[in-house]
C-alpha cells in the first residue's frame, strides 16, 4: 500500500507511541541498500518527509507502516521491533496484543517470515480519505463489522460485514470506514522480498549517505 504523502491534522510532530521505528525505518533501508529518494518515491513520499519519519519527527501512520514495510520485504511487527514466533503456525487470540498507528489499530494475525502478512485491522472514521495507493502485489480483506468505503480504480464500492474483496495491488486503491464507529477487517497483503523490492524501485545511487 504506497499511500502519497499526506498526513492527518491531528497528527503528532514525535512519534513518541512508535519509538522504535525510527531507527528500524533507516536500519531496514540500509540493509537493502536503498535510497532515501528511491524508496520515498515508491512509497508516494517526498525524501524529506521520509528523512523526518527516520529521525521520528514525524510518526506514520498504518497506510505508511504497510507501504514501507513492504519495499522493505518485513512486516510492520519487525518496522515496531517487536518479537513475533517465528513461523509458528497458530496464533492465539490471547497473544495478539493491539498496535496503534496514526489512529489505526491492528493485530497480528500471522508469524514473520513468510510471503504475505496477515493483520486484523480497525479503520477510523474518515481515515485515509485523500490517500490513494498503487504498489505490485495483490491484497484481500474482508469485513468484519461496520461498513468499509473501498475505491478502485475510477469505481467505488460499500462494503458490509460479510463482504470480501481481493484485487491487484497495481489498480490505484484507497479504504476508508463508512461509519463513524470504523470499521473492523481482516487484511492480507504480499510481501516484496529484497533484492525483488530493489529491482521494483529502479537502480539505485552507489554511495549513499542519506
Amino acid at each position: 500500500m504506497s499511500p502519497v504523502e499526506g498526513t492527518s491534522p491531528s497528527e503528532p510532530e514525535a512519534a513518541d507511541e512508535l519509538p522504535a521505528v525510527a531507527p528500524q525505518l533507516r536500519a531496514l533501508r540500509r540493509r537493502a541498500s536503498l535510497t532515501l529518494e528511491s524508496v520515498a518515491r515508491t512509497a508516494g513520499l517526498s525524501p524529506a518527509h521520509l528523512s523526518r519519519l527516520e529521525t521520528g519527527q514525524r510518526q506514520p501512520s498504518l497506510p505508511m507502516l504497510l507501504a514501507l514495510a513492504r519495499i522493505y520485504g518485513t512486516t510492520v511487527s519487525e518496522l515496531l521491533g517487536e518479537t513475533v514466533a517465528e513461523r509458528d503456525a497458530v496464533v492465539r487470540a490471547g497473544d495478539m496484543e493491539p498496535t496503534q498507528a496514526g489512529g489505526w489499530t491492528y493485530w497480528q494475525a500471522g508469524a514473520a517470515g513468510r510471503g504475505m502478512q496477515s493483520l486484523r485491522v480497525h479503520v477510523p472514521y474518515g481515515a485515509q480519505g485523500d490517500i490513494v495507493r498503487v504498489h505490485p502485489g495483490e491484497e484481500w480483506l474482508y469485513v468484519l463489522e461496520g461498513r468499509l468505503r473501498l475505491r478502485l480504480g475510477d469505481t467505488a464500492h460499500v462494503l458490509e460485514p460479510g463482504d470480501s474483496a481481493h484485487f491487484d495491488s497495481l489498480t490505484p486503491h484507497r479504504i476508508a470506514a463508512a461509519d463513524r464507529d470504523g470499521a473492523e477487517l481482516l487484511f492480507v497483503h504480499t510481501l516484496l522480498q529484497s533484492p525483488t523490492a530493489t529491482l521494483c524501485l529502479g537502480p539505485t545511487t552507489p554511495g549513499e549517505t542519506s
